[in-house]
């Protein structure tokens, strides 16, 4: 099978994966599919045969965005997080600038959160 055609799965260092589930699972709604904290990885489902393994690490996170996730409506998403107590990065760089959470990129709008292993994470909408 050609990799152009095979299924992609995010991998992301955590420090202390006992506390990567209630934000996966509950906050962001995530299935858990294999994995704990004692077998040192967590393994989350996502939307097209996507996924996201966490792993048990303590190495020095990326200020880059680790992961993204592809939504039809940014706004929505972002307000039933919000109600789930996920807090959002502000921004404010060269061609990007969040305005309670959300910046404007051309044909594109972000959100970006930090998981509780310092992951940053981001929700894109493109019209």
């Amino acid at each position: 099978m050609a990799l152009s055609q095979a299924p992609v799965c995010a991998t992301l260092p955590f420090d202390g994966l006992g506390k990567a589930d209630g934000f996966y699972s509950e906050k962001l709604g995530l299935k858990r599919i294999s994995g704990s904290a004692d077998e040192g990885y967590l393994l989350y489902e996502a939307g097209s045969g996507s996924t996201i393994m966490l792993f048990e690490s303590d190495s020095k996170k990326s200020e880059d965005t680790a992961a993204t996730f592809n939504v039809s409506d940014l706004d929505m998403e972002v307000a039933e997080l919000k109600k789930k107590g996920v807090t959002f990065e502000e921004y404010d760089l060269p061609g990007i600038k969040t305005i309670n959470g959300v910046a404007q990129m051309g044909e594109m709008r972000g959100a970006w959160v930090k998981d509780p292993g310092g992951n940053i994470l981001s929700i894109m909408e493109a019209k």
